[in-house]
């Protein structure tokens, strides 16, 4: 039975609301923050606990929550809407969902900051801005092409800035080109995902930059990113240009989509399946990377 059809139940509408956060997904924004510290300052602490379960869960479920519930008419439209990727939230949940997200992430918030100094504040704000504005009315800056890539990645790159910030780490040449090239990634991972909604999107009225230069030309830009990414993690200090193969997996995933038209975007679903798996395996390989550079 379907969450928007179903009968009410407090039991089905947390499990909705808990969905909407990504579950599948919570380790992406976790894990570059606590990578980030931990490299830092080499011991576990009570930042670092807080820190990562911040970016796991309240940070997933205001970013998520926030999109599933202002996306709500257009996500009905959307065939791959109700499940890992994406939940469709019943109306009455909405004013739940968002205040279920501003409730478990103020006290994390809260001691983000009293922790933190200058840097921290300000990267974190921009973490949470951009989070916000992703997809909230008067802001949506999921309808403005390029800047809807740009702010998604930024959702995924601020959280190891954050874990930067908060340590004092340094600004180094490899930091700074690591970071660049994460967020060529995360850029290349959200405009490869919005081309298989190039339909739904253009129905509903819902600009991305899919819809604007269209599918093939995306998928082509996505695999420009991805090369990039890996071909400048050469440019880092050993062992990071191991993680240049990291990008390979993604660029033979998206290849055979070179030519796809708009009205076939659909079909690329197949691929964003295996990307989703495909963050798995690379995270997986980067705990390696992150081992040996422990140990170095």
């Amino acid at each position: 039975m379907s969450a928007v059809t179903g009968r009410p139940s407090l039991g089905r509408d947390i499990a909705q609301i808990v969905l909407s956060s990504r579950p599948i997904s919570w380790i992406n924004t976790a894990f570059p923050f606590a990578a980030a510290y931990l490299l830092s300052t080499r011991e576990i602490d009570a930042t670092l606990v807080i820190g990562t379960l911040y970016f796991l869960i309240p940070y997933n479920l205001a970013m998520y929550g926030i999109n599933d519930v202002f996306d709500y008419a257009s996500d009905l439209a959307n065939p791959r809407k109700g499940g890992i990727e994406g939940a469709l939230l019943a109306p009455r949940i909405h004013r739940a969902t968002l205040w279920a997200a501003a409730l478990t992430n103020v006290p994390f918030l809260l001691y983000l900051v009293v922790v933190g100094n200058p840097a921290s504040w300000i990267w974190l704000a921009v973490s949470v801005f951009a989070v916000i504005a992703y997809s909230a009315p008067g802001l949506r800056f999921k309808e403005r092409p390029f800047l809807d890539s740009i702010t998604s990645s930024t959702h995924f790159v601020s959280p190891a800035i954050v874990g930067l910030a908060l340590t004092g780490a340094p600004v180094t040449t490899g930091t700074v080109v690591i970071l660049i090239a994460f967020f060529l990634w995360g850029m290349a991972a959200h405009a490869f995902g919005a081309v298989q909604d190039v339909g739904p999107d253009r129905e509903a009225g819902i600009g991305s930059i899919a819809t604007v230069i269209g599918a093939r030309a995306t998928v082509r830009l996505s695999v420009v990113l991805w090369t990039v990414a890996g071909a400048s993690m050469l440019l880092t200090p050993w062992p990071a240009p191991l993680a240049a193969v990291l990008a390979v997996p993604y660029i033979v995933n998206a290849l055979p989509w070179w030519n796809v038209t708009d009205e076939g975007s659909a079909a690329t679903n197949r691929s964003w399946r295996r990307f989703i798996a495909l963050n798995y395996i690379a995270g997986f390989l980067a705990t390696m990377i992150l081992i040996l550079a422990w140990v170095s």
